[in-house]
């Protein structure tokens, strides 16, 4: 297991509906085969918004992304206006597995969800949910629930 993800699972849960999930997924698929991004916009663990955000980066967007700051801040002001918060981010892995990577540790802040969303070879896959430990030190678990995903997911 990379260093990156920790065994444990945090205490937490983030809550998809079905066109939340349905927005990130083609989000995912439209950005192909680069990484999409995403701000999660809600109240407690309920996800009631997904805002696509644009790939700034210049490490190149098949394997990077990076939201700009005016983003987002225009995340926070969105969150603010419907009376929700900033919950978190969702991005892509082109085809790749939905597990977080040294850079998204490098570039992750503490207290927010990260949705991680695979897409292979244009298609939607696995989806997962993570969030920094407490320490710092890597991602741990986030549990994915609602009607959209099926069934409980990680």
């Amino acid at each position: 297991m990379s260093s990156e993800i920790s065994t444990e699972v945090t205490r937490s849960q983030v809550e998809l509906a079905q066109p939340i999930l349905d927005a990130i997924r083609r989000h995912g698929s439209e950005a192909y085969p680069h990484e999409c991004c995403g701000a999660l916009i809600g109240l407690g663990d309920r996800v009631i918004e997904s805002l696509a955000l644009s790939n700034t980066t210049e490490e190149g967007p098949r394997r990077r992304f990076l939201i700009h700051p005016e983003d987002y801040q225009a995340a926070e002001a969105r969150a603010a206006a419907t009376e929700c918060e900033l919950m978190g981010f969702y991005h892509s892995h082109p085809d790749h597995p939905a597990l977080p990577s040294r850079y998204d540790l490098e570039h992750a802040w503490p207290f927010f969800a990260y949705i991680i969303l695979s897409v292979r070879k244009g298609n939607p896959a696995e989806l997962t949910a993570w969030r920094m430990l407490d320490d710092r030190s890597a991602f741990g678990a986030v549990e994915l629930i609602g009607d959209a995903l099926g069934h409980r997911g990680r």
